[in-house]
């Protein structure tokens, strides 16, 4: 990706080329695929930005005009980006952006202004939320209707979920839309050698909630569901889960024996396996920018969002990916007529006769979009930032002793207070390995290894500080300081 100023140059002097007009107008839709993503980013972050659309010299007054009202700047956006989806060509090499590429940015951008509109009364444009979700909707039926694309599904809800992201060429796979190529002669590489472990990414024990029961029931109906253990949470549960984190039984390439989580006192415990080629190789994997499966959520959420989502529209998206994993289908009356407290809470905001079937639809992208980065775009398209102000928790344990952490009922570490010393030798399990020792103590405890709620029980903590997240304020990012300074003129907004 370059920059803007590479983007004016290209959409100002690409007519000068001796090559026909189709192929022109393919490189002018590339150039404003590129411009589109880039304002969409600046609108996501800032809401009033300046337009340009042209190159600008060191002299041009234009530089020192203020902030363009949001509603333009999306408008030139769409604009941008529906010449990208009917020019670009259809058929170009691997991992290139090609037409659909385009229709799918183009969806994924509509979504965001409609639901933006519609939940955000500061900006007083709820009155053309619509016009964005219907195009949400145009677009994406349109991939649908294309019959390019499917969801990838061979009959194994054990393994077709994650192999999405544990393979080292999607070339063939009919949910990759647009791929980041796995290339190390091109220095192309995927991440895969970081993402699995207890110092990078960290999943909520909210996160974890939230995937169903393997029949369709919610985790949070079961009795004693918030003091599970390890091994417990992930009994019965909705395949993805599994696919996504590390689980008890878990075996790591090249070992024989499960692997043992290594519990790291400022995360929450969790190990995400998501996107880990589990190799002795260490081999990369090619990465999915846009998938199938956005679209079918895409289009769900516009059409419940408006008010007019029916039975087969679920049939023909959200129950699509349900049945990938072997979920009993979504059903809209039971939806809208049994709606999760707990989500509920959360959503304070949704509301009407779809209120049911827009949550189930919401976790349904929490869940199959985990750890892909969508979350944090969604809580602030959905007005929904206070959900931020809660603390992160992680693994419950009921209290100092030995736990199995692999499921197979032997015992493989064991918790002691941080006023204790660590045995030596250290005690051994029914299998003549040492237990791994840990020692439990409130957050910041210096001589804990192991931060709990309680002390010495409860769930594994990151932090103590409670975050705060001011309305409206913080949907919006401060314009930087230096930037100010050198064009008076863009003043802040929110509060900011």
């Amino acid at each position: 990706m370059g920059s803007i100023k590479e983007y004016q140059l290209f959409l100002e002097n690409y007519g000068k080329a001796d090559i026909e007009k189709e192929a022109k107008m393919h490189f002018e839709g590339l150039g404003k695929y590129y411009r589109a993503e880039f304002y969409f980013n600046k609108v996501k972050r800032y809401s009033d930005v300046p337009w340009y659309s042209k190159t600008l010299d060191p002299e041009d007054e234009s530089l020192f005009k203020p902030r363009d009202p949001r509603a333009m700047v999306m408008d030139s956006i769409i604009s941008d980006i529906q010449y990208a989806s009917q020019h670009i060509r259809e058929n170009v090499s691997y991992g290139n952006i090609d037409k659909w590429s385009a229709l799918m940015l183009q969806a994924r951008i509509a979504l965001y202004e409609g639901t933006y509109r519609k939940y955000h009364p500061e900006l007083n444009l709820q009155g053309t939320a619509n016009v964005f979700l219907e195009m949400a909707i145009n677009a994406t039926k349109e991939l649908m209707d294309s019959g390019n694309f499917g969801i990838y599904y061979t009959g194994n809800p054990d393994q077709d979920y994650a192999a999405l992201f544990s393979s080292e060429d999607l070339s063939g796979n009919s949910e990759a839309i647009l791929v980041n190529v796995y290339d190390v002669d091109k220095k192309k590489t995927s991440g895969n050698g970081t993402v699995f472990g207890n110092y990078e990414q960290s999943a909520s024990k909210a996160l974890m909630d939230s995937y169903l029961m393997a029949d369709g029931t919610r985790f949070n109906e079961q009795i004693g569901y918030d003091t599970f253990t390890f091994v417990e949470e992930f009994q019965n549960r909705d395949p993805r889960l599994s696919q996504t984190f590390v689980y008890p039984g878990w075996v790591s390439a090249g070992s024989i024996n499960p692997y043992i989580l290594e519990l790291n006192k400022n995360f929450t415990g969790y190990h995400q396996l998501k996107g880990y080629n589990n190799s002795v190789e260490s081999a990369g994997v090619d990465i999915a920018v846009y998938r199938y499966a956005e679209a079918l959520l895409i289009y769900a959420e516009a059409k419940a969002e408006m008010g007019d989502i029916e039975q087969n529209d679920l049939d023909i998206s959200v129950n699509l990916l349900r049945q990938r994993a072997g979920l009993p289908n979504l059903d809209i009356n039971t939806a809208n007529a049994s709606i999760d407290p707990s989500m509920e809470g959360d959503f304070t905001n949704v509301s009407g006769s779809n209120k049911g079937v827009i949550l189930e639809i919401r976790r349904e992208r929490r869940v199959e979009f985990a750890a892909e980065a969508f979350r944090f775009d969604d809580l602030m398209r959905w007005h929904a930032g206070k959900i931020l102000e809660e603390v992160p928790q992680g693994l419950y344990f009921p209290g100092l002793g030995k736990y199995d952490m692999t499921g197979d009922g032997v015992e493989d570490i064991s918790i002691i207070a941080s006023n204790e010393d660590i045995p030596s030798p250290k005690e051994t399990n029914s299998l003549g390995v040492d237990l791994i020792y840990y020692k439990a103590g409130f957050f910041g405890d210096s001589s804990a290894s192991l931060f709990l709620t309680n002390g010495t029980s409860g769930n594994m903590v990151t932090s103590v500080d409670q975050p705060s997240f001011v309305e409206p304020k913080y949907y919006y990012r401060p314009i930087p300081a230096h930037q100010v300074a050198l064009n008076p003129q863009l003043t802040q907004i929110m509060g900011w």
